[in-house]
């Protein structure tokens, strides 16, 4: 299934794409695609339902972030070894983990605020895990049992930020828009192997980003077995898994995202993204 959320901000309803490419409103099955409606066993209930006779959305209608009130947001960084490279950075023998604000979640298509002093604000084009099922010390083995499904994220960051304010990373990735999630969460079913897909970002038309999930070092059952070892993963969590090279700051010279610039990304089997970037307002 492909499950979406679709209305104004703040007051997103859930749906779920049918086989004709319609978006329907779920509205009259369930409250919202959260950590309440992503077990299995809710989920094969959904699937059962007669999509078919539920109310079409209208063409044009806002989608929002795919999941809706995100416990944790957690990060994978330096996850595919050809990136580590880039970024003049030793590969990581165990993953990378940093945390990102859940007030940065936005939509798919949503703008995306350059924040107050940015200088050097980046992309990274994202593999999404969606947590359906509590995972705590979960072995490796019974990893995928406790993953909803898959999105596609662009883990936007703030490289002065990030690298030149000092502390940890988080300040450089929390900023609000900074994490668009979407268009849909495609269900572990659905969405299948996920090792070989691939995964791309462009601005303005020219793609920086051409890679493959093929090059992750930690695959997303290794993740969420291992991030189950240090913290609870709730239903509903959100952990990103790496992006492959081009990022702006690992370009000769830098490219860094200004005022109007168009990201396009998308991930084979999870669809696209298209955010503009704009400056804050206020």
């Amino acid at each position: 299934m492909k499950l979406l959320r679709h209305g104004d901000q703040g007051n997103e309803r859930p749906g779920i794409m049918d086989q004709d490419g319609h978006i329907r409103d779920l509205s009259s099955l369930i409250n919202d695609i959260d950590g309440t409606t992503l077990s299995d066993e809710k989920l094969a209930w959904l699937r059962g339902q007669d999509v078919a006779s539920l109310p079409i959305v209208p063409k044009g209608t806002r989608l929002g972030p795919c999941v809706g009130n995100v416990g944790d947001f957690i990060c994978v960084g330096l996850n595919y070894e050809d990136h580590a490279r880039e970024a003049n950075l030793p590969i990581p023998e165990e993953p990378v983990m940093f945390m990102k604000a859940t007030s940065a979640i936005s939509g798919p298509y949503d703008d995306v605020i350059r924040p107050r002093g940015s200088e050097k604000m980046d992309w990274e084009v994202e593999l999404a895990i969606v947590v359906g099922k509590r995972a705590a010390y979960v072995p490796e083995e019974r990893a995928e049992e406790h993953i909803a499904g898959y999105c596609i994220a662009n883990d936007l960051s703030e490289r002065a930020f990030q690298f030149e304010r000092g502390g940890q990373w988080d300040k450089g990735k929390s900023c609000n828009t900074f994490a668009p999630i979407g268009p849909w969460l495609v269900t572990r079913d659905e969405a299948g192997d996920m090792s070989d897909r691939a995964i791309w970002l462009a601005v303005n038309g020219h793609r920086y980003q051409d890679g493959t999930t093929a090059y992750m070092i930690f695959r997303p059952a290794f993740i969420v077995h291992y991030v189950s070892q240090f913290m609870t993963l709730m239903p509903g969590d959100i952990v990103i898994t790496g992006t492959p090279p081009g990022v702006g700051f690992g370009l000769t010279p830098p490219v860094y995202l200004q005022p109007g610039d168009v990201m396009t990304l998308g991930i084979d089997g999870l669809g696209q993204q298209q955010t503009k970037v704009v400056e804050a307002s206020d």
